[in-house]
């Protein structure tokens, strides 16, 4: 019988200690050759059919760990864009309440937009500072910046008091963070982290009444009937959440299939406490040598403030972390190991 330990072993052989899926995550054996099967098809012109039929499968293996139905999920390729979707459903005035310092490709779609009042206040006030004119609720479950996590809990019961609604960026949790279904009306996700797919992958759920969203990149792939709607307008769009898709990335969509399967073969929760117990050796070890991390309990991001300029060494040694907002940020996930902490916090005392 496979154990979460020989199965990762199957899959990764990093040359370096790499603790930065914050940024990027590795790829597996399985999605590296899924990959080279997929290109491989296109320079042999064979039909590519079935790799059309991967993005189903992602869009499936997505809402089972998400724990949503498969026709609430969008398929696409940015953050952003899904973000300007659901920027594009505010009326003009609305109010859109974010957390301060929050990532880029979340915010930047409300203010651009130009006619709706974004107020960004510190994370931990979200909850408390919905008010009955917010319309929107925009925040990261994971802060990329130092790994705090939102309290979605209360963020929840705010807005369900003021009639908002939440849309959540998971681009650093989905793979290792559960998030109950109930806790946004619309959530967006990459799939190059956590999900330790190519570059190239992102997903929105949407609420079973597709909550509005105007179909603004409406083409081909869009229509109830994707084959028949390649000329002139589309006569019907899905009455899915597939009728927001972009057209896909197919050799991305084919690898990130291939690590999707990983992630339900070890289990969402089996690396939810692979990769805390990581995130807690690392911060008690920093104790010891004197640096308080950014408080973020139940994080497997761990960010430590003033050390951010030691990122340039440590990737010489072999220790691939990042530098964020003058912090060192360091991400704890499945391929990573107890020897894995402790030879940074080993560099980190020199």
């Amino acid at each position: 019988m496979e154990t979460f330990e020989t199965l990762v072993r199957a899959e990764f052989a990093p040359k370096n200690t790499f603790l930065n899926t914050a940024a990027i995550g590795l790829l597996p054996a399985r999605t590296v050759a899924a990959v080279d099967h997929a290109v491989r098809m296109r320079a042999e012109g064979v039909p590519l059919g079935p790799l059309y039929d991967e993005v189903e499968t992602v869009r499936v293996s997505v809402a089972r760990i998400l724990g949503v139905p498969a026709a609430r999920v969008a398929s696409g390729a940015s953050v952003a864009v899904f973000g300007g979707l659901v920027a594009a459903a505010l009326p003009s005035g609305a109010e859109v309440l974010t957390a301060e310092g929050d990532f880029s490709s979340l915010v930047n779609p409300f203010h651009t937009r130009g006619d709706l009042k974004v107020r960004a206040v510190p994370l931990e006030r979200i909850a408390e500072s919905v008010r009955p004119e917010t319309e929107l609720v925009a925040v990261s479950v994971v802060q990329s910046a130092d790994g705090r996590l939102a309290d979605l809990t209360a963020i929840r019961e705010a807005t369900r008091a003021h009639g908002a609604r939440v849309f959540l960026d998971a681009s650093q949790s989905v793979g290792w963070l559960p998030v109950a279904p109930d806790a946004y009306d619309f959530l967006a996700a990459v799939g190059f982290k956590w999900l330790l797919g190519p570059h190239g992958v992102s997903f929105l759920v949407v609420p079973e009444d597709l909550g509005g969203l105007p179909p603004l990149f409406a083409g081909w792939v869009t229509g109830e009937a994707p084959w028949d709607s390649c000329y002139g307008p589309i006569a019907e769009l899905a009455h899915s959440a597939r009728r927001y898709d972009v057209s896909p990335a197919l050799f991305s969509y084919a690898g990130l299939r291939a690590s999707l399967g990983l992630i339900e073969e070890l289990g969402v929760d089996a690396v939810h406490a692979h990769d805390t117990a990581l995130a807690d050796r690392f911060r008690a070890g920093l104790r010891t040598l004197g640096h308080e991390p950014v408080p973020a309990p139940g994080s497997a991001v761990v960010s430590v403030p003033g050390l951010g300029v030691r990122q340039p060494r440590l990737s010489e040694a072999g220790i691939e972390v990042s530098a964020r907002a003058g912090n060192l940020r360091a991400a704890f996930h499945l391929y990573n190991t107890p020897a894995d902490v402790d030879r940074l916090l080993a560099a980190l005392s020199d």
